[in-house]
């Protein structure tokens, strides 16, 4: 009995293989592809603690009171496009309860603005494209995709270079783990500001160029462990200024033993982490599972409907007549 092959069986062969193809490119190309930084960022950050910090008007520091970070984050996507990098404008403002709410960050009490440029894929900083100021490390707005239990260095804008933060234990933020790393910043000289010398115990002298110093009492960080966005952050900065060549600090600028997320700022970062965790997840795992599943079992059906094929249509094939003689 002569066999052919039906047609059902080679299209869903066809589709069972298309489905294995695309799990395989899913797996192994699409998903590495995925884990990169995003151009398209907006995001505020807020951090508020009690400390004490230099009251320009009252000529004297001004100790427990509330000081609130405001760090906000937008992505240039025009240059980041054009450049293939993350490059990121980073606003941070240091307010008092004198000073906010702040409509114009010029009002706050210590206003900086830097651009951040870096791979997308390694997070390493990249020197290019207005970068300002020039840093190094492999952490600072957040940690490279998949972090490691091993040591970080973050890089810290007020000292002017990197600190070593050790990973210490996983840990829960809002519900959500992570990766804890600490680290700490000992005093050390950062540069020198021209202050009146009354202002540093030298009276006799009219202006001096008195040290400015800087130490952290401690960093906290906790990193989402597939993304590397910062879920937690604390830190203790504490900024001074010394008489020139002296030992001990004459006027606290800014300081505080701990000043870290707020709530709002924990779920807000927990939130963007979990929804980054679900697209890599379905990218990476759930889409891929699911279409070389399916695709096995639709190559598996069209190869056994191929090797048995179908029964030919004899009963339609019309019988010679005989022919006599």
């Amino acid at each position: 009995m002569r066999r052919t092959t039906s047609p059902l069986s080679l299209v869903l062969l066809g589709i069972g293989t298309f489905l294995l193809v695309l799990a395989a490119m899913l797996a192994w190309y699409v998903e590495p592809r995925a884990q990169r930084t995003p151009i398209d960022t907006d995001v505020t950050t807020v951090f508020t603690g009690q400390g004490s910090y230099f009251d320009a008007k009252k000529v004297e520091t001004v100790d427990e009171t509330k000081l609130t970070i405001t760090r906000k984050v937008r992505g240039d996507v025009a240059d980041s496009e054009d450049s293939g990098r993350a490059i990121w404008d980073v606003s941070t403002s240091v307010d008092t309860d004198d000073s906010l709410p702040a409509s114009d960050p010029h009002d706050a009490f210590q206003w900086t603005v830097e651009r951040w440029v870096t791979d997308r894929k390694t997070n390493a900083p990249v020197h290019c494209c207005g970068e300002t100021p020039r840093f190094e490390g492999e952490a600072y707005l957040k940690f490279p995709f998949d972090v490691k239990q091993r040591p970080y260095r973050w890089w810290d804008s007020t000292l002017g270079g990197t600190v070593e933060l050790a990973f210490k234990e996983k840990t829960k933020v809002q519900g959500h783990e992570g990766y804890l790393f600490t680290g700490s910043v000992d005093p050390v000289k950062t540069g020198t500001r021209q202050v009146p010398g009354v202002l540093v115990g030298q009276p006799a002298r009219g202006q001096v160029h008195a040290e400015e110093w800087y130490a952290n009492h401690g960093i906290e960080l906790v990193a989402d462990q597939k993304t590397g966005r910062i879920l937690f952050a604390s830190i203790g900065p504490k900024k001074t200024l010394r008489a020139p060549g002296a030992k001990s600090d004459a006027v606290v600028l800014l300081e505080s033993k701990r000043i870290a997320f707020t709530e709002e700022t924990q779920k807000k970062q927990v939130e963007l982490a979990k929804a980054d965790n679900d697209k890599l997840q379905l990218v990476g795992v759930t889409a891929p599972a699911g279409a070389g599943g399916l695709g096995l079992l639709l190559a598996a059906a069209g190869l056994v409907m191929v090797y048995r094929g179908r029964p030919a249509d004899t009963a339609a094939t019309p019988v010679p007549e005989s022919v006599t003689p």
